[in-house]
């Protein structure tokens, strides 16, 4: 299997939103399809906090990407007619200069010294990467959960830098559930005596101890899985239902519900697989964002300042994470800013992950849009 990932050199410095700067900075990111000869058909997919550029398989790297069913030739989102790109964003540990990265300045991993990361920080990155490939205008802009937050960003700090805009179960800014969420799951990382302060063992480093948060990641991970769905899929997936009496830890108060089971089997699949320090940077940007901050505290007025031709906007009504209200918000303000914009509210019962699991219906909506276009 090869490696379909590509890097972008960002421009030194590269100035952040609250201050800081980076150096020798890149970002990831795949491509599918080709890009026609007006360099206009260029669509951008901005991810959630996890994802890798690897959205789908490409000839070389066939291994099935994070949106599998949703890209490629006559599919929604069909590569015989676009050019896809995706980018990892910055701050993420998957190929992008993050907090694991090396600094130039030290020779050492940032660690906690990575400059305060914020979503217009990814956007602009994410930016920095069409410039280059030589795309002055996208056709579409779509951006899926945080990725979504950084989708507005993006159009708000580059106008005119897309004609259309497929939001994707998010929100134009953090509600307190969220933000409570999400803090709760940087204090179990920052609690676990592993983390050392952002010191545990990283690769980039062979000097470190081999100390590591995977309790803290683990929990993180559970919390964040526990809100990525909705009461009502667990309930049909799981109801009540016990382990056998062999699949039972043996210590006091261990896992009994198959639930508890299904949770472990997720944090032990992410644990290793995302660092700590960039999903702590990721996950406050996500809190940090606010679109009000562009409309004197207005929601409202921050998106009437993004000037697109056309929008859809999906939310699904059992997402507790980024409730189908935030969505409504965004649509509302993007109409009263001119764009033309189609509203849709699935029912998928998958809550905030639907987009990855129910993608016979996203499929449709998305599809549809971009063959209107």
């Amino acid at each position: 299997m090869g490696d379909a990932r590509r890097y972008f050199e960002l421009p030194t410095p590269f100035k952040m939103k609250r201050g800081g700067e980076l150096r020798g900075a890149r970002v990831a990111y795949e491509t599918w399809g080709e890009l026609d000869a007006s360099h206009g058909n260029a669509v951008l997919i901005l991810t959630g906090l996890s994802p890798s550029a690897h959205a789908a398989s490409h000839a070389e790297d066939t291994s099935p990407g994070w949106w599998e069913d949703m890209i490629g030739p006559g599919k929604a989102i069909d590569t015989a007619r676009w050019f896809v790109i995706c980018v990892n964003s910055l701050g993420s540990d998957k190929g992008s200069t993050c907090p694991a990265s090396i600094d130039p300045a030290s020779g050492q991993p940032y660690r906690l010294n990575f400059p305060e990361l914020s979503l217009e920080d990814v956007a602009d990155a994410a930016h920095a990467v069409v410039a280059g490939l030589g795309i002055a205008q996208l056709a579409c802009l779509i951006g899926c959960s945080m990725g979504g937050m950084s989708a507005l960003a993006y159009m708000l700090l580059h106008p005119g830098s897309a004609r259309a805009h497929i939001s994707v179960d998010t929100a134009p800014q953090a509600q307190p559930f969220a933000i409570a969420i999400r803090s709760l799951q940087r204090e179990a990382i920052r609690l676990d005596p592993g983390w050392k302060d952002g010191q545990y063992a990283i690769h980039a480093d062979p000097h470190g101890d081999g100390a590591y948060p995977d309790i803290g990641m683990s929990i993180a991970r559970k919390l964040g899985v526990i809100t990525y769905r909705s009461a009502m899929e667990w309930n049909g997936r799981f109801a009540r239902i016990r382990l056998d009496p062999e699949q039972r830890d043996d210590e006091p108060f261990g896992r009994e519900f198959q639930v508890e089971s299904y949770l472990e089997g997720h944090a032990q699949r992410f644990v290793r697989t995302f660092d700590p320090n960039s999903y702590l940077y990721l996950s406050r940007a996500s809190d940090w964002f606010d679109i009000a901050e562009y409309g004197h505290g207005s929601v409202h007025e921050g998106l009437k300042r993004i000037h697109i031709e056309r929008a859809m906007v999906i939310g699904v009504s059992t997402d507790i994470l980024f409730p189908l209200q935030q969505q409504e918000e965004i649509a509302e303000g993007l109409r009263a800013a001119g764009a033309e914009v189609e509203f849709v509210a699935l029912d998928s019962p998958q809550g905030h992950d639907a987009f990855l699991v129910d993608i016979e219906n996203y499929s449709k909506a998305i599809g549809g849009f971009l063959r209107r276009l």
